[in-house]
């Protein structure tokens, strides 16, 4: 077991310095991309000053319809629930997430029940209490309109947990994971954080609803835009999609989805959560089935201002309230998956055939 788990930990760690390479070519083909940019400014700039001297610059009626192309595009922020889901929250800290859905909801879901919520979290309810002050306040008033709340419960092994034995969900979702190890070497750190991922997609795969593959579509205003700056990112980790609905999943037969929401900047950006649902590393052992293999359905910023009273609580609790930050400039981000092929889901039975045995 020592030995397979020094093998996942080499395939981790070899991803992260890819990831890193990558990184640093990004960076350089960025600088190169602005200093051509400038350069094709000065340029330009230097045409028209040429073409009014000549008296041959752009008609009134030409200037105003490329002013108009080039406005910025403001989207609708992306509610990613709809009020029919049933819905897993891991991780929740203080439960102010849970509360925001079902205390001042965006407008969509204000006729959602709470009874569709089932939200957890790894602290037992004494340290949660002890933890975050507000947190058994929160918990009544969920508990009194139906939520159910469950405490104990571990992301990454969610086949143990009593309360959602032989449930599914339309939607799971992970807010800020983060492993809480206080690990100071910023690899290992990474390496902590990223089993973390893993185990958690793993774990939820098997309490996924089943039914059609959700298909992600753009605004055509949105992607007229996209076309024009030739903009694209297939991990979504930097394009702004908040545009970007969901088409088959409006069905109550539609596959269940996963959602992990980070901060989009360094160091998280390492964890690679992408690649790591998309192109696991191989298990920790031969007899080990495969991790889960999911695909990326969209990416969009998550606007922590839709969700009224919703504070992000890090897992040490009030030791770093009011000055714990989750990574400095960039943007809180959501990413949503959904399980590639039934073989994800065989082998989801196949994990949990070995732990009931």
């Amino acid at each position: 077991m020592a030995k397979g788990g020094k093998h996942l930990k080499s395939a981790l760690q070899s991803q992260q310095s890819r990831l890193k390479a990558k990184q640093k070519l990004s960076q350089a083909a960025q600088v190169l991309q602005q200093k051509a940019k400038r350069n094709n400014n000065n340029s330009k700039g230097a045409g028209a000053q040429q073409n009014v001297a000549s008296g041959s610059g752009l008609s009134q009626g030409k200037g105003k319809g490329k002013e108009k192309a080039t406005q910025p595009f403001t989207a609708k922020p992306t509610v990613f629930i709809k009020p029919t889901d049933k819905i897993l929250l891991i991780g929740e800290g203080n439960f102010s997430f849970a509360r925001a859905l079902v205390t001042d909801p965006p407008l969509e879901l204000v006729h959602m029940p709470p009874g569709n919520i089932t939200a957890t979290t790894y602290d037992s309810e004494k340290d949660c209490y002890s933890k975050y002050s507000d947190a058994q306040e929160i918990v009544e008033g969920l508990r009194d309109k139906g939520v159910k709340v469950l405490f104990g419960v571990d992301g990454t092994r969610l086949d143990r947990v009593a309360g959602i034995k032989g449930k599914k969900f339309d939607r799971i979702l992970f807010n800020f994971p983060h492993a809480g190890k206080g690990i100071s070497d910023q690899d290992r750190n990474i390496l902590s954080n990223q089993m973390l991922i893993l185990g958690f997609l793993s774990s939820a795969s098997r309490f996924l609803a089943p039914g059609p593959i959700p298909v992600a579509f753009q605004s055509r205003k949105r992607k007229r835009l996209d076309d024009e700056e030739g903009s694209g990112d297939d991990d979504g980790g930097s394009e702004d999609e908040d545009a970007m609905d969901l088409t088959g999943s409006s069905s109550t037969l539609a596959r269940g989805t996963v959602l992990i929401t980070l901060r989009n900047v360094v160091p998280y950006t390492q964890w690679d959560v992408p690649r790591l649902a998309k192109n696991p590393p191989p298990p920790p052992t031969a007899s080990a089935p495969p991790y889960s293999r999911y695909t990326l359905l969209r990416s969009f910023k998550f606007h922590r201002s839709l969700w009224k009273g919703y504070e992000h609580k890090m897992t040490k609790g009030e030791r770093a309230h009011g000055t714990g930050k989750t990574g400095e400039g960039g943007e809180d981000r959501t990413w949503e998956f959904y399980l590639s092929g039934m073989t994800s889901i065989a082998n989801a039975r196949v994990l949990l055939t070995q732990d009931l045995s």
